[in-house]
């Protein structure tokens, strides 16, 4: 039997599961909700799905079909960058809530860095948290202008940073990644697998070798090791099942350093780094 899944303590205390199940291009129906359904059988507790993925009612119904009870799993959601703005978030909110068939969302996120109408988003998020309509609040793909902007601009530090993380550009975001852990802000990886891109390097499979793993199961036990949540996507449960699979080993310090030296700048979806 594999270890349980462990979890991180956020900046409001609350716990959130250390790996979770990515919903991204999961299609809406019976797909995503017998991988939702996969992975709390595996031990997932976390789920991550967002307004533009179009899966929210599956996740939601898969969460009730499941016999584990709501207070022990964590959903995320995201505003997508449409709705931004004062107004819209909240109305955009609901969508999300009454989608996913919940009283609370655990955790709401801000999914890009919208110009200009950020900061009005943020004000609302605020009022979500206020209203208990959601546990925490977040941001994703935010770099350090957009979190330093937003740190001179409120006293309610985002409890989560979700941005593209892996060996492949984990020192190019070293950065982001320093400042979000000075402000006590968790660190969630999306794209842990480069979305398969770098699954055949040779000496990622060197490494994996070496501990009888898979190279995924190498890239998600190097994020563990960071100490990043990690949301890796599969609607294959065995898949699932191997993504869960990594909590009965540690990687060496010298396979970690060696891991990190494998940085290319790689991003697999679009880049806000100088994005303004």
């Amino acid at each position: 039997m594999q270890p349980p899944i462990p979890t991180f303590q956020m900046n409001n205390a609350l716990e959130i599961p250390a790996l979770g199940l990515g919903m991204y291009r999961s299609s809406e129906g019976s797909v995503a909700e017998r991988a939702v359904l996969h992975a709390l059988e595996a031990g997932y507790r976390l789920f991550d799905t967002a307004s533009f993925y179009g899966n929210e009612r599956s996740v939601g119904r898969a969460i009730r079909k499941s016999v584990i009870p709501r207070s022990e799993v964590f959903v995320t959601t995201k505003l997508w960058n449409s709705d931004h703005g004062y107004d819209s978030t909240l109305r955009a909110f609901q969508e999300s809530r009454e989608r996913l068939g919940l009283d609370a969302v655990d955790l709401y996120l801000i999914h890009w860095p919208v110009e200009r109408l950020r900061l009005d988003t943020w004000r609302a998020m605020e009022t979500l948290l206020d209203e208990g309509l959601c546990r925490a609040i977040g941001i994703s793909n935010y770099m350090v202008h957009h979190l330093e902007e937003l740190l001179d601009h409120t006293d309610v530090v985002p409890a989560v940073n979700q941005i593209e993380l892996h060996p492949y550009n984990y020192l190019s975001r070293v950065d982001i990644v320093n400042l979000c852990r000075s402000k006590g802000i968790q660190v969630e990886a999306y794209s842990p697998l480069t979305k398969g891109r770098r699954l055949k390097d040779l000496r990622l499979g060197r490494i994996a070798m070496t501990y009888g793993k898979t190279p995924a199961q190498i890239l998600l036990r190097w994020a563990h090791g960071r100490g990043f949540i990690v949301i890796p996507k599969s609607t294959n449960r065995e898949r699932i099942y191997e993504n869960a699979a990594i909590f009965d080993f540690s990687l060496s310090r010298e396979h970690m350093e060696k891991l990190d030296s494998f940085d290319q700048a790689l991003t697999t979806a679009w880049d806000p780094t100088d994005k303004p």
